[in-house]
């Protein structure tokens, strides 16, 4: 979906708020509202791990889409749920996107009030993703297609960029380097030995 579609759905039901939220804004500070994505622990091969989509310090948030980019060999989306931000009175709706397991994509994300209110301020999650962690290593969350708008369907400068999910090393890692560890005390103890027996 484009920018100017978005905008094209939602211009009738947003007119009405656009002014109250215009005089609303102006006597507002500016907040440096930030996009981001917030893991519910490190990825661990076999696992699964929840993922939230949050948004923090915005004014007047009336739609948005989003979509974004992940590792297919690392993880597998098997779902999503809705975040409870912008619906949080009830007053809103959104939809997940595409997921596409294959590309390691999911496609236009969106969420949007309904009707004739005003946006909602503050901090929150906007959409909750669930992973199946299928390989090890590391993914990159990278964000395409980001729009945010106001009740008066006005761009909301939002600042996000690719985010690194870090993973934790499996288990058999951890057997592999401790038994690094004694092979290399074992080697030093030997040598101290014979060193001392030629002396």
């Amino acid at each position: 979906m484009q920018l100017q579609n978005l905008k094209k759905i939602l211009g009738r039901a947003a007119l009405p708020v656009a002014v109250t939220a215009l005089t609303a804004l102006v006597s507002a500070p500016a907040l440096a509202a930030t996009f981001s994505a917030v893991p519910s622990a490190p990825l661990a091969a076999g696992g699964t791990v929840v993922i939230d989509f949050r948004i923090d310090d915005i004014a007047d948030l009336y739609a948005y889409q989003y979509s974004f980019r992940f590792d297919p060999t690392v993880l597998q989306v098997t779902g999503y749920g809705n975040g409870g931000f912008l619906e949080s009175d009830g007053n809103g709706l959104i939809a997940g996107g595409l997921l596409d397991n294959i590309a390691g994509m999911v496609s236009f994300t969106y969420g949007a009030r309904i009707g004739a209110v005003p946006g909602v301020t503050g901090s929150g999650t906007l959409a909750r993703y669930m992973f199946n962690v299928v390989g090890a290593g590391s993914s990159t969350l990278d964000f395409t297609d980001v729009v945010f708008l106001d009740s008066g369907l006005n761009d909301i400068a939002v600042q996000y960029g690719p985010q690194v999910l870090a993973a934790v090393p499996e288990p058999s890692a951890y057997l592999s380097f401790g038994a690094g560890l004694t092979m290399l005390a074992a080697l030093r103890r030997r040598q101290r030995g014979r060193v001392a027996v030629q002396v």
